[in-house]
């Protein structure tokens, strides 16, 4: 690359000025895609293996798993043009996909009540929506009344909330077997509560060397952390020959389970390296079909329920990312927020209009932050990358869990760290931190958590009678974030399944 050139590309990216460099950028791109490229193996197991109201799964197919490798393909083509978009209009290191937890609403709670392709023209009419709230200013706003204490427990929850995620993921942590009363606690080591099965092994020696590295400020830290566990994860597949953690069904139809086996992905080498993408999916929605299908009042309240969990599940992660690279300023805000955000409300659209759910920014950004990305280039690779793996999802399908996670927990630490900047002192603004940042991992949501610490900041300002410290749109905030807790008691009220 020639002196001009990169100069235009310093220039453009703003690399120089906000301190990186391009091979900052390569690696950090780099290391958020190995981070998160999971969701090109996992958005088709939630979105391609559920059957609709009429018993169809996607793409009108009838067998179980055939919708697999369609969503894989749709789910890698959307996020890597997204993900270049934001790259280039956002020009921050933000990446994007289908976003976990918004897809299981859409599997289990859209399409169990209509068809695949009504519920996908209920998520493109929700984007639609929240491009118009960034248009008009609206979402901006409502990021600037939020306060500093506040946005810093956003990216301290996330931190906490992103290492739970990678330890239960890995199968380090599990959810304890059996019904209610069973058992006095929710979460166990390992699958009886000690540690087992080598793929366990392989968790530990990654989190192991990416902590030492990350101690030892080694550059590429995250993404050399990754990689190495990958190389080793095969090799113990091809001596000790683990298996899956899910075999199949047994039978009597039932999952057979190896609890010592891998979570998700069998580190093997494939059969074959590239495949051609079958792209059959895009398009495949009907815009207002949800509205006839379960009535007006329903849909309305789908709607409502995507809308506001993309709404903040996006600025909770915007804000913690972007905390973790030093891009925000004095006041928690972050420059030039609405280009981000415009782009990200076109992914839950994009998502939709590609039946592989509502497209987000991705927290796993951060894995790419804390290799010193910093500018939209970073996500420029990434998106690249998620290009590329259309054509070699086997390649993709060879990081385990095992090898991705101990990323997620190293970085989950390393968003934690800024809660040195809450004052303790001040429970006006301590009390809902707290809140904000406890129930993310504990209710497994970035918007409950969200949620909470909004409600019980203005409660505590009213009860104190601090009125004018509330911001108006906090008010506001506070009341939808009632109406969404309140949502099944809303529904029951109104007679709506």
């Amino acid at each position: 690359m020639d002196t001009k050139s990169a100069s235009g590309l310093d220039r453009f990216f703003k690399i120089s000025e906000r301190g990186s460099s391009v091979g900052r950028e390569v690696r950090g791109g780099l290391a958020t895609f190995f981070t998160m490229g999971y969701i090109v193996v996992l958005n088709p197991l939630i979105l391609g293996t559920v059957a609709d109201k009429d018993g169809q799964f996607l793409g009108d197919l009838t067998e179980p798993g055939a919708a697999i490798p369609l969503v894989a393909a749709a789910t890698a083509l959307v996020a890597g043009v997204l993900t270049l978009l934001m790259g280039v209009a956002g020009r921050y290191p933000f990446a994007m996909a289908a976003g976990l937890g918004l897809n299981a609403v859409v599997a289990f709670s859209l399409a169990s009540g209509m068809s695949w392709e009504d519920a996908m023209g209920i998520v493109v009419l929700e984007g639609l929506i929240i491009a118009v709230l960034v248009l008009t200013g609206f979402r901006v706003a409502v990021f600037h009344a939020i306060p500093a204490a506040l946005k810093t427990a956003i990216a301290v929850g996330i931190g906490f909330f992103i290492a739970l995620i990678g330890f239960v993921d890995a199968g380090f942590v599990r959810r304890v077997p059996g019904g209610p009363g069973e058992s006095s606690v929710p979460l166990q080591l390992g699958a009886t509560g000690s540690l087992s099965g080598w793929p366990t092994l392989v968790f530990v020696v990654g989190l192991l060397l990416t902590t030492l590295l990350v101690a030892r400020k080694t550059r590429g830290a995250i993404l050399i952390g990754i990689v190495a566990t990958t190389v080793f994860a095969i090799v113990v597949e091809a001596l000790a020959k683990a298996g899956p953690y899910n075999q199949g069904p047994g039978p009597d139809g039932k999952p057979r389970i190896n609890p010592d086996g891998w979570q998700l992905n069998v580190p093997e080498l494939p059969d074959k390296i590239v495949s051609r993408p079958d792209l059959g999916l895009v398009g495949d929605f009907s815009l207002f079909g949800g509205f006839e299908r379960v009535g007006v009042t329903a849909a309305l309240l789908f709607v409502f329920t995507l809308m506001l969990a993309d709404f903040f599940d996006t600025m909770g992660s915007v804000v913690g990312v972007a905390a973790e690279g030093g891009l925000l300023d004095r006041e928690g805000n972050l420059p030039g927020i609405r280009n981000v955000l415009l782009v990200d409300s076109a992914g839950a659209a994009a998502g939709g209009a590609g039946s592989v759910s509502s497209n987000t920014t991705y927290v796993e950004s951060a894995a790419g932050v804390a290799e010193g990305a910093r500018t939209g280039l970073a996500s420029v690779v990434t998106g690249v990358l998620f290009l590329v793996a259309m054509f070699f999802s086997p390649l993709v399908q060879i990081v385990p869990f095992e090898a991705a996670t101990p990323a997620l927990v190293v970085v989950g630490f390393l968003m934690m760290t800024q809660i040195r900047h809450i004052d303790m002192d001040d429970y006006d603004t301590a009390i809902p931190a707290f809140l904000t940042i406890v129930l993310m991992p504990f209710a497994y949501s970035i918007t409950v958590g969200i949620g909470a610490g909004f409600i019980s900041y203005v409660a505590i300002k009213v009860a104190r009678r601090r009125f004018a410290e509330i911001h108006p749109l906090m008010w506001l905030i506070a009341a939808l974030f009632v109406l969404y807790f309140a949502l099944q008691p809303v529904r029951e009220l109104l007679g709506v399944a």
